[in-house]
């Protein structure tokens, strides 16, 4: 039986669970990433979301890094990808009020936030997460993923935006249980 992917390497392992992205597709949105391989995580799940992805400059790479080409596998070509030069000019292209930002400072659970369709999710780069001013002009609309309040002091870029995604993706009832 030949597989009906659109993929050059099929292994014909596919996701029995079906998902039906909302209308419109909710955003992940990532402010100056610096590590290349995360942004290449974040891609492939992105694509396996049906989410488009927006990238705020400056990257700590070039997109045609090995690394970032790796991470992503062969699904780049599935990636609804979006550059923007700086958050003012992100703003002009999706209003702040259709955001929720992450940040380890949130007072909030991530899950307490009411996700929309057409929702954006910003997360900050690795090193230094969201500019204070940003969170600080947000504050309303800033969450967190809860942790233990041991000796880690975040979770991995591309782990929390998949733990906030499928989230917010749940609370759209994008697949039937």
């Amino acid at each position: 039986m030949k597989c009906e992917c659109k993929n050059e390497i099929c292994h014909r392992r596919h996701a029995a669970v079906k998902l039906v992205p909302p209308a419109p597709p909710l955003r992940v949105v990532l402010l100056e990433p610096e590590i290349p391989p995360n942004t290449g995580n974040i891609a492939r799940l992105c694509a396996a979301t049906a989410t488009p992805l927006h990238l705020v400059g400056p990257l700590g790479f070039k997109l045609t890094d090995a690394a970032v080409r790796r991470a992503g596998l062969d699904y780049w070509h599935e990636v609804q990808l979006t550059r923007h030069a700086d958050m003012r000019d992100f703003f002009r292209a999706v209003p702040p009020e259709q955001c929720h930002f992450f940040s380890t400072s949130g007072r909030r659970s991530h899950t307490s936030a009411a996700y929309v369709p057409g929702a954006a999710l910003v997360f900050g780069s690795e090193s230094r997460g969201l500019p204070d001013d940003l969170l600080a002009a947000h504050a309303a609309r800033v969450w967190s993923i809860p942790m233990f309040r041991g000796g880690v002091r975040s979770l991995n870029l591309a782990t929390a935006t998949a733990v906030v995604l499928y989230e917010a993706l749940r609370q759209l009832r994008a697949w039937s249980s």
